[in-house]
């Protein structure tokens, strides 16, 4: 599989801490990411969600006034949002299971736990680029199909897919 190329993605970096948000921004630089946009909250974050459509999102877990799965939850709520399906990073510096799983179950596509190298930022983009994930939208989950593995269901398929 080819490696997809980063020169036409729009980021937006959400971290509440300026310095970490330059220093991802400096490795997205260095993936020659196009365009990068950095904000410090949830709110900077929900008005440039409103103006410009975005490749990717990347946020950390803990946001004010809103935390990163709310955030998450009300950009995947928004059926006429401009970045409902846009591929979502949550970071973290201490997740532990709990946390990873609500994030998922808010519409996070990947996760990355703090500190992490450009390698890591690389391989996630990549994941989500070169083999997306089918979007699901059901009553109780809006967000990329949770399943990572395709296993052939046992009985045929339960859910109903619009």
């Amino acid at each position: 599989m080819q490696k997809p190329s980063f020169s036409k993605l729009d980021v937006l970096v959400v971290d509440p801490s300026p310095h970490m948000g330059a220093l991802i921004g400096q490795m997205l630089r260095h993936l020659k990411v196009r365009r990068i946009d950095e904000v410090q909250s949830s709110d900077g974050a929900a008005m440039l969600l409103q103006t410009h459509r975005f490749g990717a999102i990347m946020l950390n877990d803990v946001l004010a006034p809103m935390s990163g799965v709310a955030v998450v939850k009300a950009l995947r709520a928004a059926s006429e949002g401009l970045n409902r399906d846009t591929p979502v990073i949550m970071m973290s510096a201490a997740p532990d299971a709990a946390e990873i799983a609500a994030a998922r179950d808010s519409g996070v596509t990947e996760f990355l736990r703090k500190p992490f190298a450009t390698q890591h930022i690389e391989s996630r983009l990549v994941a989500m680029l070169a083999a997306p994930r089918p979007f699901i939208e059901a009553k109780a989950f809006v967000g990329p199909d949770r399943r990572r593995k395709r296993a052939v269901p046992k009985g045929g398929e339960r859910r109903n897919r619009a």
